[in-house]
């Protein structure tokens, strides 16, 4: 009788694989209200990662890290209009506190636009305090109707950015810096998936924004999932919370301003862009435990071996981890590790012992070979460097490849229910081919000019559309 599978096959029900993968490789639970998650140990330590390589580029960029109130007056969110009107369905509003009615209700913070802006017109005096440039790493509510782990959650953890500049050319210029330079570079280098930067359309703009800038990846289902997103204000906030400066010529000035943000939207986006039927495969840069070394059996000279292979790995700087727990099972320890997706397993026992070699199993490619234990402190950073290549490589072959050219609308709403992409020119399409698109569940994903670049407005000559489902 045919052994049942560890997890539900990607192509039998991609949805249920996604589940089974969170469950059985230990990333996180639902949480006890709706809509809510418990980042287990292992899914956290990913999220971690990502913060530190995400925080050292937002620091690169001239930002520094502050905390605001994760309580926010309500009215404060009313003073811009659209802003409050795009987040009206998804805010948690308290309205007792300590046992009595509150004179004001608050709101349990979506995002901190009003609350900072309501800062940065105390702080901003002069064109001397720009620009601005502050990062918050911190947690957010949104009450979601169709949660989904990591994907769509009511609570859920991120970092967003707001600055404050002089012109709009230099608003403008930061969050293009940012889109690229920080998330572009972290998505593709670190997390090996092959995002398209974009433009979103004025119907998918961020509630408040003269432009927004999306980063969009194909899933290994082949829908969407914009995994960050870079905004330009304008004065909409400045004018509400009436952020002025005095410039160089002595004349007031309004600020113009950015805000940015990704979540933990990224772990979702990591395991649907890299995950197989056997669990998930974590590019070597991002991994918390690049290789782990595990004991076949229990023998005092395997387990000597392990402790010292894992010692001198981590002095070439390999984050390792060993595995010595020889009274659980050998294969439900290398299934375990699979599922988590750690890019090398090195196994010892007895016979490798003998002959001085390792079982060097390789998680991204697949296979095992036996190797010296000598050589590998110096052949393991080679070979998760090709590794990590090799993870960006399918993960740009697959969105090329699953991408088609059309003409119509009718046209790109079949390859995107056939679970593709599709690319049609704007002029094309427009707003009410984009509205026709949103009755069959697909959407403009981001517009991109002709030669992949991002376009510098809606209407520029040549832009392209992508369209696709999306999580």
């Amino acid at each position: 009788m045919a052994k049942a599978p560890v997890l539900t096959p990607q192509a039998e029900d991609f949805p249920r694989w996604y589940q089974d993968l969170i469950n059985k490789a230990e990333l996180a639970d639902n949480g006890p209200v709706r809509g809510t998650m418990v980042i287990r140990p292992y899914g956290y330590s990913l999220w971690e990662r990502m913060q530190q390589e995400m925080d050292a580029r937002i620091k690169q960029a001239g930002a520094r890290n502050a905390y605001f109130p994760l309580f926010i007056p309500q009215s404060y969110l009313t003073r811009e209009a659209e802003h409050v009107e795009g987040f009206a369905p998804e805010l948690a509003v308290v309205t007792r506190g300590g046992g009595k009615e509150l004179e004001e209700p608050v709101v349990v913070r979506p995002t901190s636009e009003t609350i900072i802006n309501e800062y940065f017109s105390k702080w901003v005096q002069s064109y001397r305090d720009l620009p601005l440039l502050i990062n918050q790493w911190a947690n957010v509510v949104r009450w979601e109707m169709r949660p989904r782990v990591f994907l769509r959650t009511t609570e859920f953890l991120w970092q967003e950015g707001h600055t404050a500049h002089a012109t709009d050319e230099e608003a403008r210029d930061f969050a293009a810096y940012i889109h690229r330079e920080v998330y572009a570079d972290f998505m593709v280098n670190v997390l090996a998936i092959d995002v398209v930067l974009g433009r979103k359309t004025p119907a998918e703009r961020f509630a408040g924004a003269v432009n927004t800038l999306t980063l969009e990846a194909m899933m290994r289902d082949g829908k969407a999932l914009q995994m960050g997103t870079s905004h330009e204000l304008g004065t909409n906030f400045a004018k509400a919370f009436h952020t002025r400066y005095l410039s160089k010529d002595g004349r007031q000035e309004l600020v113009r301003q950015t805000s940015w943000g990704s979540s933990t939207r990224m772990v979702g986006g990591l395991i649907m862009a890299h995950g197989d039927d056997h669990g998930l495969r974590v590019p070597p840069r991002l991994a918390p435990v690049q290789a782990v070394v595990l004991a076949v059996k229990e023998d005092e000279a395997v387990l000597g071996a392990v402790r010292s292979v894992a010692q001198r790995l981590r002095a070439a700087g390999i984050r390792t981890e060993t595995d010595d727990r020889t009274d659980t099972p050998f294969g439900r320890r290398a299934v375990d590790w699979e599922l988590k997706g750690v890019p090398v397993r090195i196994e010892i026992g007895p016979r490798d012992l003998a002959d001085g070699t390792a079982m060097l199993v390789r998680r991204i490619p697949g296979g095992k070979e036996p190797v010296a234990v000598d050589a590998l402190p110096t052949l393991l950073p080679a070979v998760l460097e090709k590794d990590q290549a090799a993870l960006l490589r399918e993960s740009r072959s697959r969105r090329e490849s699953a991408t088609s050219d059309v003409t119509t609308a009718a046209e790109a709403v079949e390859a995107a229910v056939a679970g593709g992409w599709a690319r049609i020119a704007w002029s094309a399409l427009g707003p009410a081919g984009e509205a026709r698109l949103a009755e069959h569940g697909v959407s403009v994903r981001c517009l991109v000019a002709g030669d992949g670049a991002v376009p510098d407005a809606d209407d520029e000559p040549g832009t392209v559309a992508l369209v696709a489902r999306a999580y």
